[in-house]
């Protein structure tokens, strides 16, 4: 097969359009989007609901479709096309849209379901844009800036994205324009035909709708013979401001651009991220492979020219039927070593399920850090050899919270004075507590019940998980007051106990006996 060379992506900025752009003392100034940097897509999924039923259950594409919630009070919540045709709508009583057509299908309601899809839609979205994101129920945002001409043009992006929607059997309109207020609006109520907005003067006609007002604000100004957004801006902003609240105004101004309208990117961001698309679709492992190192290397070269390396690199793979898969690894130190990168991700590569065929795969390096050159030894390559190789394949395979390294910590409560580490961190300068504390400490400590001559004798007998325990010998107590800065805490009586069968156990009195309340006793580690 032909391989494409990877499409690299670097640093992609979402910024707000902000500051005022009215020009001439009026709101549309010369009728033409100037000096705008954002090119923000809006696409509306009308029929999520029903079309997600159909993709599972072809054959309900011809019938009549709605689903409804489920209570007392059931409504339509979504209706496909042919239910649509026949008058049936979202909001229309059950009972009224049976009537109407008393073959419909009723599908319960799921919108956490449809809530999941969009989800991976939006993720899905980020071969088109690094970022994207969900708008309500049945929307999705991508902010393409500077994207376009990867596509050979924003009509071509839009055409291929529309397609690919099209393809998943998702009804769908996408429309772009330099905020994310008017791409809404033109891909709700604009010319289908024309589906990047061009021209502020298009707005004007919209009804007021698109303006994403409540349908009760939308109520209000059709009683007082408002309809459309040109209407509106005729009116003295003051007495708009003072009639009808700042909300509308608000909306206003966000489809102008106006007032600032910022997008929270559904993932975050890869600083660096490099990509590739098929042209036929690939199941092989060796293909997938042989991707991966492609994306590997030319990711690497991008590190090395910016002085960083990897820490964490996502691998994503986008099935044709639109849904994804992704594999992540972890470096305990910086890399920009793409052999080392790929023997952490070749361990994995097996468990990945093509589907029906991948068509495009990701990478991106979600976290990096600076990465200096070091000085190579004369018997061996310099980073203390093999042993961050290692340590890197065992996390990954293990799991990144599974392998860990025990550093002392300054301090002389028990469960505090040891700190979990990644393996690859420095050794800091402390003490261990050697022959004081148990190698086993239990992560909480455990109340038992104790009896013990008063005042500060060690127990005699303790209870602990149903067994009990006769002391035979002791040892203590060792008292340890909490830090000073921890008012509430209380001190601690420490004291090595050995059982009939010798067994070792620490042990510790909370508490005084002769106080309001009686000490509480608790077993905090046992000893080899």
């Amino acid at each position: 097969m032909g391989w494409p060379e990877p499409t690299t992506a670097g640093d992609w900025v979402c910024s707000a359009a902000g500051g005022d752009r009215r020009t001439n003392g009026g709101w549309w100034g010369n009728g033409r989007w100037n000096g705008m940097e954002r090119r923000v897509v809006s696409v509306w999924l009308p029929r999520l609901a029903t079309d997600r039923l159909c993709r599972t259950r072809p054959a309900w594409r011809s019938a009549k479709l709605i689903t409804a919630n489920s209570g007392t009070t059931r409504q339509v919540m979504a209706a496909n096309g042919p239910a649509q045709t026949h008058g049936l709508r979202p909001g229309m009583p059950l009972a009224q849209a049976m009537a109407l057509a008393p073959d419909a299908v009723v599908a319960p309601h799921d919108p956490d379901t449809d809530r999941r899809l969009l989800d991976v839609l939006a993720e899905r979205c980020g071969l088109y844009s690094p970022w994207t994101a969900t708008e309500g129920a049945c929307g999705l945002w991508l902010d393409v800036a500077g994207c376009g001409h990867l596509f050979g043009g924003e009509t071509d992006l839009l055409d291929q994205l529309s397609g690919k929607l099209k393809s998943l059997g998702l009804t769908n309109r996408a429309a772009l324009a330099p905020t994310p207020g008017a791409a809404w609006a033109w891909a709700r109520f604009g010319d289908p035909a024309a589906p990047i907005l061009e021209e502020m003067d298009q707005l004007a006609p919209l009804p007021l709708a698109a303006l994403r007002l409540s349908p009760r604000m939308v109520g209000d100004l059709a009683a007082l013979g408002l309809r459309r957004i040109g209407e509106l801006l005729d009116l003295p902003r003051p007495q708009v401001s003072l009639r009808f609240g700042r909300d509308v105004l608000w909306r206003l101004d966000q489809a102008l651009g106006v007032e600032p309208e910022p997008i929270s990117s559904i993932r975050p961001v890869a600083p660096h991220r490099v990509h590739m698309a098929f042209v036929e679709p690939m199941s092989r492992v060796e293909d997938i492979a042989e991707a991966l190192r492609r994306l590997l290397a030319e990711l690497c070269n991008r590190l090395i020219q910016d002085g960083l390396g990897a820490r964490r690199l996502d691998f994503t793979l986008f099935r044709v039927d639109g849904t994804l898969c992704r594999v992540e690894i972890g470096t305990g130190a910086p890399s920009h070593d793409p052999g080392h990168l790929f023997r952490l991700f070749r361990d994995r590569l097996a468990d990945i399920r093509p589907g029906f065929g991948i068509e495009a795969v990701r990478l991106d390096a979600v976290a990096t850090q600076a990465q200096t050159a070091e000085q190579s030894d004369l018997d061996g390559p310099a980073g203390g050899g093999d042993l961050p190789h290692l340590l890197d394949s065992l996390s990954n395979r293990l799991g990144p919270r599974r392998l860990m390294r025990l550093l002392p910590h300054p301090s002389h409560i028990p469960e505090r004075c040891v700190r979990r580490r990644p393996p690859g961190a420095p050794t800091t300068v402390g003490e261990w507590p050697a022959g004081r504390y148990p190698i086993r400490l239990l992560a909480h400590p455990d109340p038992i019940d104790a009896m013990a001559p008063i005042p500060d004798a060690p127990p005699l007998r303790f209870r602990w998980q149903g067994r009990l325990h006769q002391v035979v010998r002791a040892d203590g107590p060792e008292r340890i007051a909490p830090e000073w800065w921890h008012e509430d805490a209380e001190e601690r009586d420490y004291y090595r106990v050995e059982d009939t069968q010798g067994l070792r156990f620490w042990l510790y009195r909370q508490g005084h006996y002769g106080q309001p309340e009686p000490p509480r006793w608790y077993l905090h580690g046992v000893f080899p």
